[in-house]
């Protein structure tokens, strides 16, 4: 009796550490100090703590009174910078942005997570002192002895950055991404490799702790990422507990570990990595009796289909989509990886000759990955939602893990059924995209999708940062049609890249003879066999009709846009593209359009476009203008803001994207102010 109330006290210690944790969490997030900055010019000093270099681009990260993103570009390739390093930097300070386009990567919270406020673009840098730390030394020399190798660097020093984007991309199409963060397995692996060197020349407790010691300067090195300090935790306290019989339990142990990791960084909660990390290891602990079996692929199966329904929410949540193939394919990836290139990519980092063997393994796995990729069955998409959603989700798995009732799995899976299929019960909407200085439009009506515009900027993918992205997030799969309003980069940019990496059914072009651009793009649409048409005069999408108002074919790409007027449930929209006061003299003449209730406004707010003649005819209710922040060509003009005076006016630099979602016969207007 008296050992029954020392192991239930035992375990109320253990939930009042956890519960002390996330108070501590709660508070200090809720306590963040604001910024010394203000966005000037500085000169600031600091030391340097983490550095990427990509060509003659650098990305820095000092800190000295608070941390700072340095942004420089080398180009005379006449400095050499070094972990450790005492720098001087000259330049710009600016606040990160954050999403402009619901439900997408917000990298100012990302930074702020990371104790990050302020980015510096950096004019000049100075070293005024080298690096003198042993601890940064010894990373800078790891750091440049395993080089550009993308797995060493992946596998030793847990820095994906170097692999490749669509290879990445990849791995998490494929649910295979949370094999290439160093985790306990990594970590187990390598605790194996020390121990058993070491265990037939000294006893078990002394290897324990020059095991224990390896890997604490290991993850000191390498960096406290959530998924090693998890493996390093694990491995130390579970060999605590081994050796000198403390008999703390399994679900202590891992409450203990959760609780350390968030007294170190209670940001930790933010990262995917351990998200992923501590909800798998909980549902494998919850179902360690039932995963043993003599077969070591039934085993597997068993883990992989554990892990893939407790993570379903962080799946869900990150990236809008579940693969079903998933669980099959750790059966090949798991083992592959754990046992093969992992093992080898520790080999190379001592033997350096080896090297070409692992680089030949890495490849054949890029070769696979890229494949399955490609196959789309059972890959299903699911619009993003409320964030308590996920957290029903979350609850629902917790209690399924703790007490094995099947009624509460059934209960998770018609959720999911509903939220499969909410998309197809979606009202109709119009969706300005902010995509910088540039034009793009998204129209879904009765699930049918119309992109106007792709948007295009040369200094970024567009497609994979902000398109597909948000395609994914309203469980979108493709577009029936892709619009080309005219053949302007800004306006079209983006569209061979959309249609080589989502699935596009047609293409149409607007009038007149095809630049440059367009030409190019007609070349990949040929060869993917995707029929595209030019100057037609209407477009019937069900029961709804788009019509392309102008035909004329000018000597200028702006005036040969094509003008699209729309009527959805009774509301009237029209879109612009970068049609000029010539254009819309000649709209006046042929047609009696008045009282748009939606106006996209021409040429992004220029005063080639929305002459006063032409807004007083049609008299927007609201009227949106595409337009890049801080722009150098001054959009919008002032005078076309007073032509439009008499309208409700959005702009995308102000208000991020702009959504017009038509529910119960009204029209509703939802921004995304950055």
């Amino acid at each position: 009796m008296l050992q029954l109330r020392k192991i239930l006290l035992l375990d109320r210690l253990y939930i009042i550490i956890l519960i002390v944790a996330v108070l501590t969490l709660i508070i200090r997030i809720c306590n963040e100090k604001e910024s010394i900055y203000t966005e000037n010019n500085y000169k600031e000093v600091g030391k340097i703590v983490s550095i990427e270099k990509i060509d003659n681009n650098y990305n820095i990260i000092i800190k000295n009174k608070e941390k700072l993103l340095i942004k420089y570009n080398d180009n005379n390739n006449n400095i050499r910078l070094n972990l450790g390093d005492t720098i001087e930097i000259e330049g710009i300070f600016y606040k990160p942005q954050k999403n402009t386009t619901k439900y997408l990567f917000n990298y100012k919270k990302y930074l702020q997570r990371k104790q990050i406020n302020f980015i510096v673009n950096a004019k000049k840098i100075r070293i005024i002192k080298s690096n003198n730390n042993i601890y940064y030394y010894l990373k800078q020399k790891i750091t440049n002895y395993i080089g550009n190798n993308p797995y060493l660097n992946t596998f030793i020093l847990g820095n994906k950055s170097l692999i490749k984007k669509d290879v990445m991309k990849s791995y998490q199409e494929n649910g295979i991404s949370h094999l290439f963060a160093i985790s306990g397995m990594h970590i187990t692996l390598l605790a194996t490799i020390i121990t058993r060197l070491l265990r037939k020349k000294i006893s078990e407790e002394n290897t324990f702790k020059i095991t224990s010691l390896f890997l604490i300067i290991y993850l000191l090195l390498v960096g406290l990422y959530p998924s090693i300090l998890r493996g390093v935790l694990f491995f130390i306290i579970f060999g605590i507990n081994k050796i000198y019989y403390f008999y703390i339990k399994p679900t202590n142990i891992f409450i203990l570990i959760l609780s350390i990791s968030i007294f170190i960084n209670p940001y930790y909660i933010y990262d995917v990595g351990f998200e992923y990390s501590y909800v798998i290891s909980f549902s494998l602990l919850c179902f360690s009796d039932r995963l043993k079996s003599n077969n070591y692929f039934i085993s597997l199966l068993k883990v992989s289909i554990i892990s893939f329904i407790s993570s379903l929410p962080i799946t869900l949540y990150n990236y809008y989509q579940i693969n079903i193939f998933g669980i099959i394919y750790n059966l090949f990836f798991v083992p592959f990886i754990s046992l093969i290139v992992f093992p080898i990519s520790i080999i190379c980092f001592f033997i350096k000759p080896l090297e070409p063997i692992q680089i030949l393994l890495t490849s054949l796995l890029e070769i696979v990955s890229l494949n399955l990729y490609k196959i789309n069955i059972l890959k299903l998409q699911f619009v993003r939602l409320p964030f308590y959603i996920y957290i029903i989700y979350l609850l629902l798995i917790v209690i399924f893990l703790i007490y094995k009732q099947k009624k509460i799995i059934i209960i998770l899976f018609i959720m999911l059924f509903i939220h499969f299929f909410i998309p197809y019960l979606d009202d109709t909407y119009i969706f300005n995209i902010d995509i910088g200085q540039g034009d793009s439009s998204l129209i879904k009506i009765n699930n049918r999708v119309l992109l106007i515009d792709t948007g295009g900027n040369k200094n970024k993918d567009l497609s994979n940062s902000i398109l597909i992205p948000f395609f994914k997030s309203r469980a979108i799969s493709k577009a029936d049609y892709l619009i080309i309003t005219h053949g302007d980069y800004d306006h079209m940019g983006e569209a061979i890249n959309l249609v080589n990496n989502f699935k596009v059914e047609k293409v149409i072009f607007n009038c007149g003879e095809f630049n440059d651009l367009e030409q190019e793009l007609i070349r990949v649409l040929d060869k993917k066999k995707i029929p595209n048409y030019s100057c037609i005069k209407e477009l019937n999408i069900d029961k709804n009709k788009l019509y392309f108002l102008q035909t004329k074919e000018y000597d200028n790409e702006n005036d040969n846009s094509n003008v699209i007027y729309t009527e959805l449930n009774g509301y009237k929209f029209m879109f612009m593209g970068d049609a000029s006061i010539n254009t819309e003299k000649e709209i006046m003449n042929k047609y009696n359009l008045q009282d748009i209730d939606v106006l996209k406004v021409g040429h992004h707010g220029s005063k080639t476009s929305s002459g006063k003649e032409f807004i007083n005819e049609i008299n927007p209710k609201y009227s949106i203008i595409s337009v890049g922040k801080n722009n150098r060509y001054g959009h919008p003009n002032k005078e076309v803001l007073n032509n439009l005076d008499d309208s409700k006016i959005y702009r995308t630099d102000r208000d991020g994207s702009i959504m017009f979602k038509i529910k119960n016969d009204k029209l509703r207007v939802e921004t995304c102010s950055p």
